[in-house]
């Protein structure tokens, strides 16, 4: 990882999503089979891709805990390949909170920790961060995936989620974590309502000044789709670009997405812009 200044200074990378699930909201189901997922994955990177989250347990709204075990049958072989197959500088990232299933995916090629929990779950997720001084993404979510848009409420959301990733980051540091291998995410849709999900997308600029390069995932979420009038998830992918360009904009660095060629164009000319004004 780069320290956090020159991170400001680096365009925008776009993390595509590689669910290997049979349940998760959008595209569940069709990437179980590993040369599919495989295809995908590559896909992805050719439309500009330069991470792949590679996930074998859906955090939907009402989804159970998948064992490490099968989480490991979904995600190892495919890691293995997609790492065969790509070029070192496209990074391949473990979308996990179980330490196990993370150090299993990090022996098979993945490159980085991507925890919805921010370490919450699993006691060993920081240390292990730390000993393979490897980047780790901390998440806000209030709750559970069972029960977590089950009446969710803040007081102030920015702040409450401002706090937790503080107090995460804190944790983090006392394991052993250095700082530059910290990304934040604020958990869009985690235990959010959509009041909730706007807030934090019009405060993305106070989360950025925490001073840790932030990863943003939108991609073809539930508040988009009531926002624009109940479409289909998977005719959200002008709602997901238009988030991505304005977090281009507040200074977010990743964008975690489903549709990769049109968040790369998005995130490009939201860059372009930026950049341009300095």
């Amino acid at each position: 990882m780069v320290t956090h200044a020159q991170s400001s200074r680096l365009p925008p990378r776009i993390m595509g999503i590689l669910n290997l699930t049979p349940d998760s909201f959008s595209d569940g189901g069709r990437y179980v089979d590993p040369r599919v997922a495989l295809f995908h994955g590559l896909k992805m990177v050719e439309q500009g891709a330069d991470i792949i989250d590679v996930g074998g347990e859906s955090t939907r709204p009402g989804s159970r805990p998948v064992p490490p075990v099968e989480q490991e049958r979904r995600v190892l072989g495919v890691i293995r390949q997609l790492r065969a197959c790509l070029p070192p500088t496209t990074l391949l990232s473990i979308d996990t909170t179980s330490a196990r299933v993370a150090r299993a995916a990090l022996e098979a090629g993945a490159a980085w920790i991507n925890d919805t929990s921010a370490g919450c779950d699993d006691p060993q997720m920081l240390p292990l961060a730390a000993e393979r001084e490897l980047p780790i993404v901390l998440m806000h979510r209030q709750g559970r995936p069972e029960t977590m848009q089950v009446d969710p409420s803040y007081g102030n959301v920015i702040a409450e989620v401002c706090a937790f990733l503080g107090s995460r980051v804190d944790a983090a540091i006392a394991a052993g974590v250095r700082e530059a291998n910290i990304l934040l995410d604020p958990g869009i849709g985690f235990g959010k309502r959509v009041e909730h999900n706007l807030a934090l997308l019009a405060g993305l600029d106070e989360l950025v000044a925490l001073g840790f390069p932030v990863l943003l995932g939108t991609s073809r979420k539930r508040f988009l789709s009531a926002i624009c009038g109940g479409v289909e998830s998977d005719a959200l992918m002008p709602a997901t670009c238009a988030t991505t360009a304005m977090g281009v904009m507040a200074g977010v660095q990743v964008f975690r997405v489903h549709d990769v060629a049109g968040n790369r164009q998005a995130a490009d000319i939201a860059w372009a812009v930026r950049t341009a004004r300095h």
